[in-house]
């Protein structure tokens, strides 16, 4: 079966096809950071024209990157929510409307099931039950995998996303937009014992996050040494660095508390910020300790096509149809809501 998967839930256009004999055989992504970079973060509106502006030149390329024509298709998965309406809008739009005209099916995919199967497509034979941590500008929880479409939340954030935080953060520290890259680069040059931020609910028992006050003791730190004319290059550095470890710091002992209370010996990441490479190499150390840890390529860990197609492929594969041509969107829709695929 050859799936053509197309995400367009906020401000990258992704779209890939996934053989189900052959694995990914082509993927391209556009992505809107310069679009967005001069407001600090993402316009809808900006980003739903974009969409209109990229998707069929994309899905064009991805077909000719594959050898394939729209009519070898067998079928058309496209995220569905959560997202920006308007995007999420453009993206059912043109999937449904090219599954009609070919007369194929279409699937909507939910945005975070997506990031979810992602590490699947790279190390399908992961034990279950396990545990995924999905980590990005929106998201961050922990999951316990079941099998598809059976999770259990275990945690989440009460407030700031992980990936938000970073936004946030890189922001007051005046480094632009997106946040994540920026904070992961500077930090490499600080010193990240100098500043001892918390470990948010590290002290109490859960699965849960909160980051939005880890945020605010950056901007009190920062605010002193602006104040006292000091902000230099380096106490940026240090202030990035030292912010970047609370945070993975925070986020490997949820995970180890999440293994513990389901005694599972698998974890996978997800999601924009499992690109870090020092979460990535705190997760993985945890191999030692007997846990498979799993990851997703970076090119697969923001927005892409690939991901939705491979959930889609899993999904039809499995004998899910969408018994309608209508075209539905959920800008909110909770994983628990998902069918389980047998």
């Amino acid at each position: 079966m050859r799936v053509l998967g197309i995400e367009t839930s906020c401000d990258e256009t992704g779209v890939a096809i996934y053989d189900t004999a052959q694995g990914l055989l082509a993927h391209r992504v556009h992505s809107q950071i310069d679009v967005h970079a001069h407001y600090g973060g993402v316009v809808p509106e900006l980003a739903s024209r974009d969409h209109v502006r990229y998707l069929r030149p994309l899905v064009d390329e991805t077909c000719e990157a594959s050898g394939l024509k729209t009519a070898d298709l067998d079928a058309v998965a496209y995220t569905t929510g959560p997202g920006l309406l308007g995007a999420l809008l453009v993206g059912a739009t043109f999937s449904k409307t090219l599954a009609l005209s070919l007369g194929i099916p279409a699937l909507g995919i939910h945005h975070m099931e997506g990031h979810l199967l992602a590490p699947l497509m790279e190390t399908p034979d992961l034990p279950t039950p396990f545990v995924a941590l999905l980590v990005s500008g929106g998201h961050t929880q922990l999951i316990l995998v079941r099998s598809i479409g059976d999770y259990e939340l275990l945690g989440t954030t009460l407030d700031d996303a992980a990936g938000e935080a970073f936004d946030k953060t890189a922001k007051l520290l005046e480094l632009g937009y997106p946040g994540g890259p920026k904070i992961a680069a500077l930090a490499e040059q600080g010193d990240a014992t100098r500043f001892a931020f918390s470990r948010p609910l590290s002290d109490r028992p859960g699965c849960d996050f909160s980051f939005s006050g880890l945020k605010t003791q950056v901007l009190t730190e920062a605010k002193k040494w602006v104040d006292a004319n000091q902000l230099d290059a380096q106490t940026k550095a240090d202030l990035a660095a030292s912010f970047q470890q609370a945070v993975v710091d925070t986020l490997v002992l949820k995970c180890r508390r999440a293994l513990e209370i389901t005694g599972a010996k698998a974890l996978i990441m997800s999601g924009g910020v499992s690109a870090n490479r020092n979460l990535r190499a705190a997760l993985k150390a945890l191999e030692s300790e007997g846990v498979m840890v799993a990851y997703p390529a970076p090119e697969f860990c923001t927005d892409n096509g690939a991901m939705i197609a491979f959930a889609g492929a899993t999904r039809l594969s499995a004998g899910q149809k969408d018994s309608t041509h209508a075209i539905h969107i959920r800008p909110r829709w909770p994983l628990s809501e998902l069918p389980e695929v047998s």
